[in-house]
């Protein structure tokens, strides 16, 4: 834990990481620009980084891509922000209206909208009580919907995470990741690459008013 916790004990490193919340992979030249640091120090950071399970790196061709290592260090930062950006008084949120309202978490849906549709997945009995599986019925649906989840996971294949803003349960696991990309891929929810703000389309907001019951108004 002193070693994870020394790994990210430096603002540019935890930029870069922050810059990778958004599920991309980035190159080494875009990750210094992001952190605002010489491309001189980059590779220093991101070596303490890989040494450390923080982040990955991929080679194509002449190129050589760095991404989060797992959902597992996406939920890991999330709740470093939040403890971050909390008062020690009142767990009066202090994010930004509009990253609470819906954002990315790595690769699935985070904020206010992602905990009333996890809400609802309970209410419609489409997660167990728990929130760590699927039931058949939820499966079913969301297969029905167009959900691409993968039948063999390397992952967890479902799994409640702590929302940082809302201090409530949003969905994660494999199951989090096919729902965003559902959404995404519908028209249903946009965002612009490298942020992690997410925005509700007006035929997003039918389609979450008709299977989950939200107005995401």
């Amino acid at each position: 834990m002193a070693a994870l916790a020394a790994a990210m004990a430096d603002p540019s490193r935890i930029a870069i990481l922050c810059a990778l919340m958004d599920g991309r992979a980035w190159t080494a030249t875009e990750l210094s620009a992001a952190a605002g640091i010489a491309p001189s120090t980059t590779s220093g950071h991101l070596t303490k980084l890989l040494g450390n399970g923080l982040v990955r790196c991929l080679s194509q061709g002449r190129h050589r891509y760095y991404s989060l290592a797992g959902q597992e260090i996406a939920g890991l930062l999330e709740n470093l922000m939040g403890v971050s950006m909390s008062a020690h008084a009142a767990p009066t949120p202090r994010t930004p209206g509009h990253l609470r309202h819906a954002r990315t978490c790595y690769d699935h849906l985070a904020g206010e909208l992602a905990v009333r549709i996890y809400d609802a997945l309970l209410a419609q009995a489409w997660l167990t009580s728990d929130g760590l599986a699927l039931t058949a019925a939820g499966r079913a649906q969301l297969l029905q919907m167009g959900a691409q989840l993968d039948p063999r996971p390397r992952r967890k294949a479902c799994c409640p995470c702590l929302d940082w803003s809302e201090r409530r349960f949003h969905l994660g696991g494999d199951a989090g990741a096919a729902l965003l990309r559902l959404c995404l891929q519908e028209g249903w929810l946009t965002g612009v690459p490298g942020y992690r703000e997410i925005s509700v389309t007006q035929s997003g907001k039918r389609a979450l008013r008709r299977l989950f019951a939200i107005d995401a108004d």
